[in-house]
């Protein structure tokens, strides 16, 4: 992967972090670094997931890929805001 494509991937992953957040019902008690964090990591393992199952490289826009990252990330924010609020 080159820089530019991981200076892609965290401008991606800063959306899906928001994306992610906004899926869930009600309010996150995590930050926004936090939610960038998981974001970005959400668009990392989601893409590498979509190249294992071979939807990665489409004609258009990749909506399957971007639907693993955004349920990565949902299910990212919600295990970290359980995560800090039971500590």
């Amino acid at each position: 992967m080159e820089i530019s494509g991981i200076i892609s991937a965290i401008v991606i992953g800063i959306v899906i972090g928001v994306l992610g957040r906004l899926v869930l019902p009600g309010r996150q008690r995590i930050g926004v670094l936090w939610t960038i964090a998981v974001g970005i990591l959400a668009a990392f393992i989601g893409t590498a997931l979509a190249a294992a199952l071979g939807v990665a490289d489409t004609k258009g826009v990749d909506w399957i890929e971007w639907l693993i990252q955004i349920a990565l990330a949902a299910t990212g924010v919600a295990a970290l805001e359980r995560f800090k609020s039971s500590r």
